[in-house]
């Protein structure tokens, strides 16, 4: 049984057309271990949050997964190229979570899962996945009670870091476009 706060963020992506469509896409490439994550599951949760009735359109669809035995670039290319053959109005970002431990400083990632629990702030450190049943299954390391609320918190990984996660939630300026999302941790 999935937590109450799990399935209402499950909800409100299996919700949206979509979402679904583009979840059933990047399925259709059979990635080890992936997820959409990021901006693709906070806006949505935020849009509904705020009451938009539009969707905040998306800077990228930031799609991991986790290839230790392939961890070159030329697979993420591939699939960042079949994603926008199929859908060229939207921009994709495709990276393998199997080789991003050396680009953020980090000790190896175990799994995608863990990695996204490396990402800087709370509500961002969620990702979605589709089964090959069709049903979807979250990865929230740090739960979504932030994402719901609104708030973004440093992750462990953002208060060992804080220049990094203060220059980050500065530039993307959450609050300008989600008036009641609230950062902390900006002192």
């Amino acid at each position: 049984m999935l937590p109450p706060d799990h399935q209402t963020v499950i909800d409100i992506i299996a919700a949206d057309p979509w979402a679904m469509d583009i979840l059933w896409l990047v399925r259709s490439l059979r990635l080890p271990d992936w997820a959409i994550g990021a901006g693709f599951v906070r806006g949505l949760v935020w849009d509904r949050l705020c009451g938009f009735t539009q969707r905040t359109p998306l800077n990228d669809i930031d799609v991991v997964y986790f290839d230790p035995a392939d961890t070159g670039r030329d697979a993420e290319r591939a699939a960042e190229a079949e994603l926008a053959a199929a859908r060229i109005l939207e921009a994709w970002s495709v990276r393998n979570m199997a080789r991003m431990h050396l680009k953020n400083g980090d000790e190896p990632y175990r799994n995608t899962t863990d990695a996204i629990g490396h990402w800087l702030e709370t509500p961002t450190a969620v990702a979605i996945t589709m089964e090959d049943d069709g049903a979807l299954r979250l990865l929230a390391p740090h739960g979504v009670a932030d994402l719901l609320a609104g708030r973004v918190r440093p992750t462990p990984s953002g208060q060992r870091k804080p220049a990094e996660y203060r220059a980050r939630v500065t530039a993307k300026a959450w609050p300008s476009r989600w008036p009641k999302v609230v950062v902390e941790g900006l002192t």
